[in-house]
C-alpha cells in the first residue's frame, strides 16, 4: 500500500514552521539588546540540530539491531523505521552547518576549547589538545557522519531491490552489514557525544555519558516509531500491523526509558557519592540553575513511562501512547537543552520565544521530511522473509 501525505498533514507542518519561525523572529527582536544573542541562536541550534540528527539516527540503530538479531516481528514496521531514519542526512546538514559557525567563530564561547586565548591559559584544556583541536574534531565528525550515511544508503537501497527480487540474499547482507554498523556505532555514539556534548564542559568529564546520551537518543527515536505508526493506523494505513506490534513497540518505549533513568541515577550517584569538586562541578551547574526543570525532566522521562505504561493495556492504548510520547519527546528535548546550554551560557540560559520558535521550526521540518520518506516506498516490505511471521505476530 502506498502512502500519500494528507493536504492536512501538509498543511500542518507548514503552519508548525511557519509558527516557529515566526516566534523566532520575535525571540530575535525581542532580544536584540542582549550581549549574547549570537550565543544564544548557536547553543539552541546545537540542542535542536543535534536532537533532531538523534531521532534519525536512533532509527538507523534500531535497524541494524533488527537485521543483525534477524528479528521477525518488525517486518511489518520497517518502513517506518527507514523513513525515520531517512531524516538523518538533513539532520547531519543541520548539525555540520552549526558546527561550522562555531568552528568558524573560535567557539562562540560554546566549545571553549576552541579559542587559542584560553587554552593557553588554561593547564587542563592544554593538556586536552591532542584530542580537542579544530581540524581533529572536524576529522571526527565527517567520519561519523559519512559512515552513518553509507550505511544507511546501503540499508535503503537493498531494501528497495529486496522488494523486486524477493530470496534471502538479501537478508543476510542486510545481517552481516547490520552488525559490522552495530561494531562502529558502539564506538562512535560514545566519541560523537564527547566531541559535541560532553566537551561543551571542558573540564569535566564521565566514562557513562557516552551512553547516557545513547539511551536518550534511543528512547527519543523509538518514541518516534510508535507515533509515527499510530498516526498510520488512524489512517486505515498498515493493515498488516497489529496490536502486537503496537505492544512491542510500546514495550521498547518503556524499556528504554529504563536503560535512560538507569544510566541519569547511576552517574548521577556516582559523582555525588564520590564528591570529587573536579566532577561535581557539572552537577553544580545545573542543579544550581536550573533545579526545577533538571530534575522536572528526570521525573517525565522517568516517572510518566514507568506509571502510565506498566499495563498491558496501556501498551496498547492510542491516547496513552501518544500522551506518554509526546511527554516523553519534550523531555529528552529539555535533556539535551540542559547539556548544551548549562554548560555554555550558565545562568543566562532561558528557554523563551527564541527556544521555542527553533524547535518548532525544526519540528516541522522533521514531520514533513519523515512524511515525505514515507511516500517513497511501499508501506509494507512485500518480499521480507520474515513478513508472514510478523504478520502473524501476536503476543
Amino acid at each position: 500500500m502506498e502512502f500519500k501525505i494528507a493536504n492536512k498533514a501538509k498543511m500542518v507542518t507548514l503552519v508548525l514552521m511557519a509558527v516557529g519561525l515566526l516566534s523566532l523572529v520575535l525571540g530575535v527582536a525581542m532580544n536584540l539588546g542582549e550581549h549574547n544573542l549570537g550565543q544564544r541562536l548557536l547553543a539552541n541550534g546545537l540542542v535542536n540540530g543535534f536532537y533532531f540528527f538523534a531521532l534519525g539516527l536512533g532509527a538507523l540503530f534500531f535497524l541494524a539491531l533488527q537485521y543483525a538479531t534477524e528479528t521477525g516481528w518488525y517486518a511489518s514496521v520497517k518502513r517506518i523505521i527507514e523513513a525515520q531514519a531517512g531524516f538523518l542526512p538533513y539532520g547531519m546538514g543541520l548539525l555540520a552547518v552549526v558546527l561550522l559557525i562555531i568552528t568558524l567563530m573560535d567557539g562562540a564561547h560554546i566549545y571553549i576549547w576552541m579559542d587559542h586565548e584560553v587554552v593557553g591559559s588554561d593547564s587542563i584544556i592544554e593538556g586536552k589538545s591532542a584530542y580537542l583541536n579544530k581540524p581533529f574534531f572536524w576529522i571526527r565528525t565527517l567520519i561519523y557522519m559519512a559512515t552513518y550515511f553509507i550505511f544507511l544508503r546501503g540499508f535503503k537501497k537493498r531494501s528497495l531491490e529486496e522488494d523486486k527480487v524477493g530470496g534471502t540474499e538479501i537478508h543476510f547482507t542486510n545481517y552481516r552489514k547490520g552488525a559490522v554498523f552495530l561494531v562502529f556505532f558502539a564506538v562512535f555514539s560514545s566519541t560523537s557525544s564527547w566531541d559535541w556534548l560532553m566537551s561543551i564542559d571542558v573540564h569535566w568529564f564521565s566514562t557513562l555519558f557516552g551512553w547516557y546520551v545513547f539511551a536518550g537518543m534511543w528512547c527519543s527515536g523509538m518514541v518516534v516509531m510508535v507515533l509515527t505508526t499510530l498516526y498510520l493506523k488512524k489512517l486505515g494505513y498498515m493493515p498488516k500491523v497489529n496490536e502486537s506490534h503496537i505492544h512491542d513497540l510500546g514495550k521498547w518505549v518503556f524499556a528504554t526509558s529504563f536503560l535512560w533513568s538507569y544510566l541519569f541515577f547511576s552517574q548521577y550517584m556516582l559523582i555525588w557519592y564520590a564528591n570529587i569538586p573536579e566532577e561535581t562541578t557539572y552537577y553544580i551547574a545545573r542543579i544550581s540553575d536550573f533545579k526545577f526543570i533538571y530534575f522536572f525532566m528526570f521525573i517525565i522521562n522517568f516517572a510518566f513511562p514507568m506509571l502510565i505504561l506498566m499495563s498491558r493495556d496501556a501498551k496498547r492504548n492510542y491516547g496513552i501512547l501518544t500522551f506518554v510520547g509526546l511527554v516523553i519527546l519534550a523531555g529528552h528535548w529539555l535533556d539535551v537543552w540542559i547539556m548544551v546550554t548549562a554548560g555554555s551560557m550558565g545562568a543566562q540560559a532561558k528557554i523563551g520565544w527564541i527556544e521555542i520558535g527553533m524547535v518548532l521550526l525544526v519540528a516541522g521540518f522533521f514531520i514533513r521530511t519523515l512524511l515525505t520518506n514515507l511516500s517513497k516506498a511501499p508501506l509494507t516490505p512485500v518480499n521480507h522473509p520474515f513478513l508472514d511471521e510478523s504478520i502473524h505476530h501476536e503476543i
